[in-house]
């Protein structure tokens, strides 16, 4: 039985600021209380998941290596600061590709749940009690797709999707104006939903 939780995270717009295609880690501007979010993942005991859509990779804008080498800066930036991405996931996919490798209609595209799928067979995750939270209209649509509880921040693209969504019945569950927030909300349901001493979970 899957019990391990996860917090799924967007990145452009939500972890950092959304400047567009990021080709090399001298564009990478983390949020500050994003840094802060991801410590307070950690230890809480969830497990802190990145999900991004990445078709710069398919529209030969950078390449794989860019991208795990930005991963893996963000991860020691975040490391010095005592916080923890537990897994990067990314999207390389673009349906009018040159390069045949990446020209294809996938699963693993968000709002598609193939990222959230491969996390849950990585770390036996149960995705009905995990969270995502993101700034746009598709990282909302990915966390129902997935079941988890969706929360939209207001940062990057989140008032604009907000705008979209408001008129949608399977919106968020909570709109915070930053990650920080969001993972604030989310500790504090997550405390609600805890049994104390002598009760069991109804």
């Amino acid at each position: 039985m899957n019990t391990k939780k996860a917090v799924f995270l967007d990145r452009d717009g939500t972890l950092n600021v959304d400047v567009g295609y990021i080709r090399d880690y001298g564009r990478v501007r983390l949020y500050p209380r994003g840094i802060e979010a991801v410590r307070r993942i950690n230890r809480a005991g969830l497990l802190a998941l990145v999900v991004t859509n990445q078709s710069g990779i398919g529209r030969g804008l950078l390449t794989e290596q860019d991208l795990w080498t930005i991963h893996a800066k963000m991860s020691e930036t975040l490391a010095k600061r005592k916080a923890r991405i537990d897994g990067w996931y990314y999207c390389p996919h673009y349906e009018e590709s040159a390069l045949d490798a990446f020209r294809k209609n996938c699963s693993c595209r968000k709002p598609g749940p193939g990222m959230a799928l491969q996390a849950a067979r990585d770390f036996g995750l149960d995705l009905g009690a995990s969270y995502l939270i993101g700034d746009k209209v598709e990282d909302i649509e990915f966390g129902r797709a997935i079941g988890a509880t969706p929360v939209l921040v207001l940062t990057g693209y989140g008032t604009r999707s907000l705008e979209t969504l408001g008129a949608r019945p399977e919106g968020p569950a909570f709109v915070a104006p930053d990650v920080l927030a969001a993972v604030r909300w989310i500790l504090a349901r997550e405390k609600r939903r805890r049994p104390g001493p002598g009760k069991t979970k109804t």
